[in-house]
């Protein structure tokens, strides 16, 4: 007779994740339903819809590397600075969800880069990176490069986008990431740094809200105004405890790029940044260590302040509708990445 034993779960994140005792992983939201349909995948469309079109390309057959392609309806107004009339900048994005959950198609996403595709008049190309724990660090960084060196191939001819190739212009290419995914933000231009990538040309970074700490406890995380939705701090230990490579603590070069343990920032040749920052974010404090080192180092770093949010506050798709504060802060937002891109 075989006897079936129940599996246990080994470590939970409440509402996004469940680890168990045979290895798997379950991400199926257990939180709130009405908030369910921000983690829910939304179908690409090839046909216009509300002014943007969708499509889901397979870059790398042998990993299954993915991602999702955002384009504009009309790319006239698309001219700026350094680029050719009627191409597109490209923002290459990579998701959030510190390190273990998220997925390029979720509805979050959808809607933020539908939108600022709309406003910045660009085209986004948004990874599906591999997720923690079954792929720690630096699996998800590893991703997000290949798919920079992916652009660089259509960039040369070398592989076909047609979107790409007949709309964009892959020498203005903006890496983009919010939460987690802006730390992959500065691990790919800081690895970028030490490449050629022409004819691509990294015209711009900017890590939203990005996912920066350290193993010593911030002024700010120990606020507990300061958690939110998107981020409590039993959710930060967790995940990162998942991710980051065995007997790592947080002051890990993948999480604290600003810290003893990461290359010196001088010596990385960065492209201009632009960092968000909400006030009410858990980690506002190390968000700020890494600006200030940044620009110590003499990179060309600016900062948008959001004044009475937290963190990832914009993918929050109920509170930017219901709430008029929260509403203007993500306007100024979508502005300020569109007046980036525009200037860069």
């Amino acid at each position: 007779m075989v006897v079936l034993t129940k599996k246990k779960v080994v470590e939970e994140v409440s509402g996004w994740l469940r680890v168990y005792d045979d290895g798997s992983v379950d991400r199926t939201w257990t939180g709130p339903p009405k908030v369910k349909f921000l983690s829910e995948p939304v179908p690409p469309s090839e046909e216009f819809v509300d002014g943007v079109a969708t499509r889901h390309v397979v870059v790398d057959a042998d990993s299954g590397l993915s991602v999702r392609i955002y384009i504009p309806e009309e790319a006239e107004e698309a001219e700026g600075a350094g680029t050719e009339p009627g191409r597109l900048p490209v923002l290459l994005h990579f998701h959030g969800g510190g390190f273990c959950i998220s997925r390029a198609d979720w509805h979050m996403y959808h809607a933020f880069y539908s939108r600022l595709v709309r406003s910045a008049r660009a085209a986004c190309v948004s990874v599906f990176l591999r997720r923690a724990p079954e792929h720690p660090l630096p699996a998800a960084c590893d991703d997000a490069h290949a798919a920079l060196l992916w652009l660089r191939a259509v960039a040369a001819g070398e592989a076909v986008e047609p979107w790409l190739a007949a709309r964009a212009d892959l020498g203005r290419v903006f890496l983009i990431g919010d939460s987690s995914g802006g730390n992959v933000v500065h691990h790919v231009a800081a690895r970028a740094s030490t490449e050629n990538l022409s004819p691509l040309r990294l015209a711009g970074a900017i890590p939203i809200h990005p996912g920066f700490v350290r193993a010593r406890r911030s002024e700010s995380e120990l606020k507990t105004e300061n958690e939110s939705p998107f981020l409590t701090l039993a959710m930060l230990d967790k995940f990162l405890a998942l991710a980051l490579p065995a007997g790592s603590t947080k002051d890990h070069p993948m999480t604290c790029p600003m810290g003893p343990q990461a290359a010196h920032l001088e010596g990385l040749d960065m492209p201009p940044f632009l960092v968000p920052i909400a006030e009410r974010d858990l980690i506002y404090d190390t968000e700020m260590e890494y600006v200030e080192a940044m620009r110590k180092a003499g990179k060309e770093v600016e900062v948008l302040f959001s004044p009475g949010v937290g963190h990832s506050f914009y993918l929050n798709k109920i509170a930017v509708n219901g709430d008029p504060h929260t509403a203007t802060q993500a306007e100024l937002l979508v502005s300020a990445i569109t007046e980036f891109v525009r200037k860069h």
